[in-house]
């Protein structure tokens, strides 16, 4: 039976799993990109196919609604070219914005899921959306003045409050379980939630505390979206950093033994989630579960190593959106079901789904 020598570096953590091997990892702590084959040699044709996938909904999307926009009626010569105006001002920032949050929320699922070491981890199921509707709250209350991006920064820092008080929570109670973990984060996004709907009642604000916790894409025109861009541009940061992302999943001594800093690891993924979760609840509101169904899917496809990832996350995660979005302009024409509300159906049984497998890549 071998043995293991004194100076041999230590191994892994239990908790979250990669599927990579530990001489990829020592490459990823080099911030050397890692080649494009999948654990299970999942294709890049596979993933040009997603992506002709989600152009293919993104044109449904500009040609579904109210209004009818066609192409016979883009092209064709009219004074008014309302069809055009239709277009340019409603359809395409919608679509945009659509696409923006999704493959953002995504790969914030896919940090938060890294920096927690558990599955089942996302922004909606560990206070941090929750916590950033607080804090769009109280800015609304406190400083009513504030432009709109001062008002996502403050967001964002109780965004950053409420999931490091998650994750602090984490490493003071025994986890007997994974499933322990979502449980105590849905527990204190309750709290926030409760508090946010006491104080919204109390001043009169349950309207607006109901455009920051409903998803809802239908009021996006050009002008009103572009703040997503910003967390466009957190997902290619994210990405630039995945490799680190992918070390600290493998836990902090793993990551300290590979010369990395994982505070500082963390304290970025932290930033990341909360900027990203607070720039789209401010913007359209809360979409739940995108960040825990998507990157669970991906992992079955390509592992666990977030450069392999994050392409297939933000790809899958802008497709998820957007087809919920077709589905409920479709399913009550002319009237529409928030995405938020369709995602948190589709969501809810496929996360059930992932509460009863039995299958160790859970944990």
């Amino acid at each position: 039976m071998s043995t293991r020598s004194p100076d041999s570096p230590p191994l892994p953590e239990p908790g979250f799993a990669p599927r990579a091997s530990v001489a990829s990892h020592e490459a990823s702590a080099r911030s050397e990109p890692l080649p494009m084959s999948g654990a299970k040699g999942a294709p890049l044709p596979l993933l040009a196919v997603a992506v002709l996938g989600v152009l293919v909904l993104a044109g449904i999307s500009l040609l579904i609604g109210v209004s009818h926009v066609s192409w016979e009626a883009l092209l064709a010569p009219s004074e008014n070219q309302r069809a055009v105006q239709v277009l340019v001002i409603s359809r395409v920032p919608r679509t945009l914005a659509l696409l923006l949050a999704g493959m953002s929320l995504a790969v914030a699922g896919l940090i938060m899921q890294m920096l927690a070491r558990n599955r089942f981890v996302e922004p909606f199921t560990a206070g941090t959306a929750e916590s950033a509707s607080l804090g769009l709250l109280a800015v609304t209350l406190l400083a009513p003045g504030l432009p709109i991006l001062a008002r996502t920064a403050v967001a964002a820092c109780f965004a950053m409050a409420g999931t490091a008080l998650f994750l602090f929570i984490l490493r003071r109670i025994p986890l007997r379980s994974a499933l322990v973990v979502p449980v105590v984060g849905l527990v204190l996004g309750a709290i926030f939630d409760a508090a946010t709907t006491f104080f919204a009642y109390r001043f009169s604000l349950l309207q607006s505390l109901m455009a920051w916790t409903t998803g809802d894409f239908s009021s996006v025109l050009r002008g009103r979206y572009e703040l997503l861009w910003g967390a466009f541009v957190l997902t290619v940061i994210a990405y630039v950093v995945a490799d680190r992302f992918t070390v600290a999943g493998m836990g902090e001594a793993f990551t300290t033994n590979l010369g990395l800093s994982h505070p500082r690891i963390m304290a970025l993924g932290l930033a990341i989630v909360a900027m990203v979760t607070a720039v789209v609840v401010a913007t359209v509101g809360m979409i739940p579960f995108i960040g825990l169904v998507v990157p669970n899917v991906v992992s079955l496809i390509v592992g666990d190593n977030a450069r392999r990832s994050i392409p297939w996350v933000a790809v899958l995660g802008a497709g998820f959106v957007l087809l919920c979005d077709i589905v409920g302009r479709v399913v009550r024409q002319p009237y529409e079901i928030p995405v938020g509300t369709v995602a948190g159906v589709v969501g809810s049984l496929l996360f059930l789904h992932l509460l009863l497998r039995r299958d160790d890549r859970v944990g």
